[in-house]
């Protein structure tokens, strides 16, 4: 049986606005809020207060807020307090989906609470809401130069890479059921120990 604190009443997916970013590795967690809209039937629509994109769809029985800061990146965290506050929000009950260099393309984790692994969206929504939110990293891989990160992650991954984080961002959605049915650290244990894309584990 789940705990009370099982599920979420949010999901915020980190990115930049404008179509020349759509395609990009740091627009992942737009990728999976989108995704989630198209699955439910629900439509974004800009919600000034809310300095960006709202929608809202049932998940598993639950209603479940979706959202797409208007900011970018790096501004995430007026956004997300802004939800936080409108709708009441516990920090602990938002799940802030983001892309994540330090996760070859194919892994996906869940995490709760933390600090911001020099992800500037995080480091943001942290100053903004403490760091008591959930996480869901989607790996995107890393350039191996750190000079090269800004090109990297603005740009669009290769059609092998991208099937692999289609995966990771399909086995994400997987586990919301659990985390809603069966609490946090089960959903954890799910993904965490998931076989990567070469046939090793996730890891926690």
């Amino acid at each position: 049986m789940a705990g009370t604190d099982a599920g979420v009443d949010a999901i915020v997916g980190l990115g930049n606005p404008g179509g020349q970013y759509a395609l990009t590795r740091h627009n992942v967690g737009f990728w999976v809020v989108d995704l989630l809209a198209r699955q439910h039937g629900a439509g974004f629509r800009g919600q000034r207060k809310l300095h960006g994109e709202h929608a809202r769809i049932d998940l598993d029985g639950h209603p479940v807020h979706l959202l797409k800061p208007g900011t970018y990146v790096n501004r995430s965290g007026q956004a997300v307090q802004g939800l936080a506050a409108y709708f009441g929000l516990r920090p602990g009950r938002i799940l802030v989906v983001h892309d994540d260099l330090d996760l070859p393309p194919g892994v996906v984790r869940l995490k709760r609470g933390g600090g911001h692994g020099g992800h500037n969206g995080l480091r943001d929504v942290v100053q903004h809401l403490g760091p008591d939110f959930l996480r869901l990293r989607i790996g995107i891989g890393h350039p191996g130069d750190r000079n090269r990160v800004i090109d990297y992650v603005l740009s669009p991954p290769s059609a092998d890479e991208e099937d692999l984080i289609l995966d990771a961002i399909a086995a994400g959605l997987d586990a919301l059921p659990v985390l809603f049915d069966q609490g946090f650290e089960r959903a954890q244990q799910e993904l965490n120990s998931r076989p990567g894309p070469a046939g090793g584990r996730n890891g926690t």
